[in-house]
């Protein structure tokens, strides 16, 4: 395990973070929400911590990452959507139909939210309907479980589908640095340190 490897399994955190919020209150972390967003429009960078505007950009993610994987971590939902966002990546990663079909998609998309900005509603409209189109064809399908009150509102539904696209893009990171499941069963004390250490890091830096 590495610095990079656990930054980019912080963005599928956080993505499960944001799609849990959204699904059970109604509401995100706004600047986390941005930072996810921001990585899928973020094709190609030159380290993982990039990809989300750097290590605070992430903060979310790595303080879901290190109470997920603590000993007694309590509630595990947002552990469950990330595992399910891993899985819809490896079938990703043998469809290259559907890779070129969400790079051109992500490539349109990018044109208007440099006139409307990252989270606007018609963006999130937008990366929704992507996911829905592509991803949500893959099985098994990440299910989200939550308040049948904001899962029936649209705009909720647009936004868990637009942290799922975020969390899909962070774990084909993941995969491009090396990381597979299999480090999150065995090399979990290393995991929880890093990821200790970059929380740390990340919270001077967004201080």
């Amino acid at each position: 395990m590495n610095e990079a490897q656990v930054l980019a399994l912080a963005g599928v955190f956080q993505s499960a973070a944001l799609v849990r919020s959204a699904a059970t209150s109604g509401s995100q972390d706004a600047a986390a929400l941005e930072a996810s967003i921001a990585s899928i429009l973020r094709i190609d960078v030159d380290s993982a911590a990039d990809a989300f505007g750097g290590v605070a950009g992430v903060r979310l993610g790595l303080e879901t990452l290190v109470q997920q994987m603590d000993a007694n971590p309590g509630e595990l939902a947002a552990s469950q959507i990330a595992v399910s966002v891993l899985r819809v990546e490896r079938k990703l990663a043998r469809n290259g139909g559907m890779l070129q079909t969400l790079r051109d998609g992500i490539d349109a998309i990018q044109r208007q939210v440099e006139h409307l900005g990252l989270t606007h509603s018609s963006v999130l409209a937008r990366l929704s309907e992507l996911y829905a189109t592509t991803l949500s064809n893959l099985r098994p399908r990440v299910v989200v479980q939550g308040n049948p009150l904001y899962l029936q509102q649209p705009a909720q539904v647009e936004r868990i589908r637009s942290t799922l696209l975020a969390g899909v893009r962070a774990a084909v990171l993941w995969r491009q640095l090396g990381g597979s499941q299999w480090h999150l069963l065995f090399k979990r004390k290393q995991l929880l340190m890093l990821a200790r250490g970059l929380l740390s890091r990340a919270k001077l830096d967004g201080a």
